[in-house]
Parts: structure tokens; C-alpha cells; sequence
């Protein structure tokens, strides 16, 4: 692999103030990307683009509201009046609130498909126009093990809204594959994040013990991922995804672990 694989390209990553996406917008700036930070957090995500600079990358910061499709719109606009053209699009943005079906009500469920999957949705119509004008774009999804593979109490909402984000991107991929656009996903397992505190030590122990690497990923791990998605030496590759979970998916039983 050469360095600076992304020299010359704009990426936006959304949701990328924190967690996952500060490591994707990390990875594909030190790969010479110009990244637009997209995120609702207008002081984290300010602070996060500030930390990028000080590393002599090139980045700036949008506040955006994935749910609302003027947000999204005026995010791509930003990109290339920026910084000239818009190639990457890393659909990150998404929350993982926990409710049981007994107790999950209406607006638990809205609000999760509003950010994850319409979310999604919107990012990429505002996009589109930009990439296909170039004959060129790099779409990737954070999508999850959680839904497309898995389940977990507590994530039948977060779980129906990322199996939803890989139907909408097979359709997707189809529909611009003749303009030169691919469309992938990355799935990730348990990645140590900001979130993970919500959950606590006792299940990050848990989740630990039943994944073959026997750690939580890292924002990296998951973002290395993504760097290969957004880069040319993935031009033949759409409509599929990465599982990005140490392993978590593959044994059979606890016994297969033991």
C-alpha cells in the first residue's frame, strides 16, 4: 500500500466528532485526504477538527443534522465550495439507545430510524449529484454486526435500521454503478468507543470474553476499513460489506472459545 492513498480526494464523514468517525476522519486525513467533519456536535466536532489540524491535516467542520435533508444538502455544498470537489462520503452518523420491545415506545423507534437510516438516506441523495457530475465517488456506510448478522435485547430499533441501511445500499449500488460511484458498508462488532461507557465494564468483560481476539476493536481498526472502501484499490468492489468484529461472529458456542 502507498502512502497518501487518498492525496487530492475530499472525504465527509458524518457523525464524526467522536467515536468511530474521529477515527475515520483521523485515517483518511493522515491517508491525504481533505475531510469535512459533519456532526450535530457543533463543540466536539469543532474540537475534534481543531486536533486534526494541529497534526497538519487538512480539515474543517460543518455542524449537521442528518435528519434534516437542508442540513444535508448544505453539508455537500460546504465540501466543495471548501474544498473543490466532494469524492468521499463515510455515512457514519447513528446512536445506539437500548429499550426492550415491552418498553420501547414510538418515539424511541423514530428517532433511531430518523438518524440511522433516513439519516443515511439523505447524506447520500445530497451527495450523489457531486459525485455523479464527476463521474466518481466512494460511498461507505457504518453500518453493524447488530442486525445484518446479530441480535441484542435492548436493539431491535438500532438492529431493524442497520439491516435497513444494507438493503438501501445494494439497491443503491446498482443505481450508480454506471456512473463510476461504489457503495459499501463496514460492519462493526464491539469497538471501544465514548458510547461504551453508557454500557459499562461488565458488559464491555462479557463482550470480551466471547470475541476470538479477546479485545474490543479500536475507531482505527474500523476506519482502516473504511480507508480501503474510500480508496482506488477498491474500484471493483460494490454493494458489500466488511465485518470489522475480531472474530465475534464466527464461534459456534462459549465451548468453541475454551
Amino acid at each position: 500500500m502507498s502512502p497518501n492513498r487518498l492525496e487530492g480526494k475530499v472525504a465527509i464523514v458524518t457523525g464524526a466528532a467522536k467515536g468511530i468517525g474521529k477515527g475515520i476522519a483521523r485515517v483518511l486525513a493522515a491517508e491525504g485526504a481533505k475531510v469535512v467533519i459533519a456532526d450535530v456536535d457543533e463543540a466536539r466536532g469543532m474540537a475534534t477538527a481543531e486536533e486534526l489540524r494541529q497534526a497538519g491535516q487538512e480539515v474543517d467542520f460543518i455542524r449537521t443534522d442528518v435528519t434534516k435533508r437542508s442540513d444535508a444538502e448544505a453539508m455537500a455544498s460546504f465540501a466543495v465550495s471548501r474544498f473543490g470537489g466532494l469524492h468521499i462520503l463515510c455515512a457514519n452518523a447513528g446512536i445506539f439507545p437500548s429499550a426492550r420491545i415491552e418498553d420501547m415506545t414510538e418515539a424511541d423507534w423514530d428517532l433511531v430510524h430518523n438518524i440511522n437510516l433516513k439519516g443515511t438516506f439523505f447524506t447520500v441523495q445530497a451527495c450523489l449529484p457531486h459525485m455523479r457530475q464527476q463521474r466518481y465517488g466512494k460511498i461507505v456506510v457504518t453500518s453493524s454486526i447488530t442486525g445484518p448478522v446479530t441480535g441484542f435485547p435492548g436493539w431491535a430499533h438500532y438492529g431493524a435500521s442497520k439491516a435497513g441501511q444494507m438493503g438501501f445500499i445494494r439497491t443503491l449500488a446498482i443505481e450508480v454503478a454506471r456512473d463510476n460511484i461504489t457503495v459499501n458498508a463496514v460492519q462493526p462488532g464491539n469497538i471501544r468507543t465514548e458510547g461504551m461507557e453508557d454500557v459499562g465494564e461488565e458488559y464491555i468483560r462479557q463482550a470480551e470474553a466471547v470475541i476470538p481476539m479477546g479485545r474490543l476493536g479500536t475507531p482505527e481498526d474500523v476506519a482502516y476499513a473504511v480507508l480501503f472502501l474510500a480508496s482506488d484499490e477498491s474500484n471493483y468492489i460494490t454493494g458489500h460489506a466488511i465485518v470489522v468484529d475480531g472474530g465475534q461472529i464466527l464461534p459456534e458456542s462459549p465451548m468453541a472459545l475454551s
